[in-house]
């Protein structure tokens, strides 16, 4: 009977370290897309080679717009960039 305890503690301290580990890198994550300064897309085309971009932006999403702009100013209307991460300086 306390192997059985011992193995559920064991369990749930691997669980929780799990979720914290997990939680934490989540909301560096998160912390990456608002913040200012270089981030890194992968460009999908449908009609064209895919490729990596970087952009700068006050955000990822405002990066993501100023690229999506370029690339169609450029005639790749059907090109779309999905964010990767921002670039530490």
């Amino acid at each position: 009977m306390k192997r059985y305890w011992l193995a559920l503690a064991v369990g749930l301290g691997v669980t929780v370290a799990g979720v914290a580990v997990a939680d934490n890198l989540s909301s560096a994550k998160q912390t990456d897309f608002f913040a200012p300064g270089q981030h890194r897309f992968y460009v999908w085309c449908g009609n064209t080679s895919n490729y990596s971009a970087i952009a700068y932006g006050s955000s990822a999403e405002d990066a993501q717009l100023r690229l999506y702009k370029d690339v169609k100013a450029k005639g790749h209307a059907a090109c779309w960039p999905v964010w990767q991460g921002k670039i530490s300086n």
